[in-house]
């Protein structure tokens, strides 16, 4: 590389204002998902839309959780995990499960799921994709953390129905 195509040292900026990059997040579609665990005895649940594949050997996925999430705390005390990729006709379960300040207890009472094959955990039925996962890794970043699970079981369901997305702050769906 010569000289001249090199680029000029970065200036520093102000930082980032934190509504404008959520704003600017939001116009990156993602997929919805709601990742299951336990704690203290409980299933606990959160929607989520940061879920990401790592690696195919060995098979690892993350996922980004606040970090004060009760599905975070059972997860750190080893609890597996799991993630159930929505379809449209799950959007009341994303948005119950989305909101702050759910009780602990019972938070799948009202939602059909089944138990894991390989770990347990509690899936949401109907879902077109479940991954089984024990925690690899977890990193602190920020005000959330990034959970790498290692994929022990999945589950992939032929389906016709649209995905459930979110776009721009709110849920939609995908043909």
């Amino acid at each position: 590389m010569s000289e001249e195509s090199v680029p000029p040292p970065v200036e520093p900026t102000q930082p980032v204002d934190s509504a404008r990059f959520r704003q600017a997040m939001g116009r990156f579609a993602s997929g919805v998902s709601v990742v299951t665990s336990s704690h203290r005895g409980h299933d606990v649940a959160l929607t989520v839309d940061a879920l990401a594949s790592v690696s195919l050997d060995p098979v690892l996925l993350l996922v980004c959780l606040h970090a004060e999430a009760r599905v975070l705390e059972g997860i750190e005390e080893g609890a597996p995990f799991g993630i159930s990729v929505l379809q449209a006709h799950h959007r009341g379960l994303a948005t119950w499960l989305g909101e702050p300040g759910r009780p602990l207890h019972e938070q799948l009472t009202r939602i059909p799921h089944n138990r894991g094959r390989a770990t347990g955990v509690a899936l949401i039925d109907g879902a077109s994709a479940t991954f089984e996962c024990r925690t690899f890794a977890v990193h602190p970043a920020g005000d959330h953390s990034i959970v790498v699970g290692e994929v022990v079981g999945l589950q992939a369901r032929p389906t016709d129905e649209p995905a459930l997305v979110h776009y721009r702050g709110a849920l939609g769906e995908l043909r």
